[in-house]
């Protein structure tokens, strides 16, 4: 069997469809059409089906596709390695992390990481996304409840909620004692598009089933957590965001903390590092998912897909 074919096989199912995989390829469409015909009538079987927007494979092409992923792999691992001879790690990362968690966090262990590994190109987006990692990222950080199916993942610990704020405001307003306090205050969190500010509040020492919602009605709602965190330390109100957020604040004494009896949720508390399971990773790509864990204390846990996540016994952050 021809390499080459079943390399464009794999482009292709990878693509999902003729036209972006001829654009991967740099080929016309008609091109990638005449070789995959080709491969089909070589072998006397269909090896994907066609639809006017999508190729998907049939269970002999799936079967194929998976043997033409690991041929694939195994010569970019080749080509790398002959590459990297006598020189450091090089490469390329493409890193997507949440604004806030990665403005306020993920940015150092970048720039330390940079300065370990200055060969390695660091292509870094700061953007609020749920959906799957795109063709041009190879590691993605998302705050989730569960992680998609069709991607690894790797824990990163829990997200723990605090509703908090400056002291002056607790000073001259006091801080609630109930979640149902929010309500009356002025509040500052995140918003997500389409979906209603709904709290979760569960007293630590009671069952895990109890639980009290409060649908919030905030006064400051921004995805930015710099500025969420500009406006608790101005006394706007009371903030209702990850600790990470105010964690030097709070160290200090210029935040307090309220609620503490409560464990709070709203959207998601869960931290994942997302990938491909089929994508060829480099060894900058390698070290930097490995960086990343081992920063955000997660290292020893083994590689997990997402569809075994809630059998994993989770753990949070020290």
């Amino acid at each position: 069997m021809d390499v080459n074919a079943l390399t464009l096989l794999v482009e292709i199912i990878d693509a999902g469809n003729l036209s972006m995989a001829a654009r991967k390829l740099k080929m016309s469409r008609a091109n990638v059409s005449y070789h995959l015909q080709q491969l089909e009538k070589s072998l006397g079987v269909q090896l994907v089906r066609r639809t006017t927007r999508r190729v998907e494979p049939t269970e002999v092409g799936q079967r194929l596709y998976e043997h033409g992923r690991e041929i694939k792999n195994e010569v970019l691992a080749a080509q790398e390695t002959i590459a990297s001879l006598g020189k450091g790690l090089q490469g390329r990362v493409g890193i997507s992390v949440p604004s806030g968690y990665g403005q306020i966090v993920v940015s150092d262990w970048l720039i330390e990481f940079k300065h370990l590994y200055p060969g390695i190109v660091l292509d870094v987006l700061f953007e609020n996304r749920t959906e799957n990692v795109r063709d041009d990222v190879d590691i993605a950080i998302r705050i989730l409840n569960d992680p998609p199916l069709a991607l690894v993942a790797r824990d990163m610990g829990h997200v723990r909620w605090i509703a908090c704020a400056s002291r002056a405001y607790a000073q001259a307003h006091g801080l609630p004692n109930t979640p149902a306090e929010l309500r009356e205050r002025p509040l500052i969190t995140a918003g997500v598009l389409g979906k209603h500010s709904r709290l979760r509040a569960y007293l630590r020492n009671e069952s895990p089933g109890s639980s009290e919602e409060i649908m919030l009605e905030p006064t400051i709602i921004s995805e930015h957590f710099p500025f969420l965190r500009q406006g608790i330390l101005a006394g706007l109100g009371v903030g209702l965001v990850p600790d990470y957020v105010v964690q030097d604040e709070v160290e200090s004494g210029e935040v307090l903390v309220a609620l503490e009896p409560y464990r709070l949720s709203l959207f998601a508390n869960r931290m994942y590092l997302l990938y491909m399971p089929n994508r060829h990773q480099t060894r900058a790509v390698r070290t930097c998912i490995d960086f990343l864990l081992d920063k955000s204390g997660h290292s020893p846990l083994p590689l997990i897909h997402a569809s075994e996540a809630a059998n994993t016994p989770s753990k949070a952050n020290g």
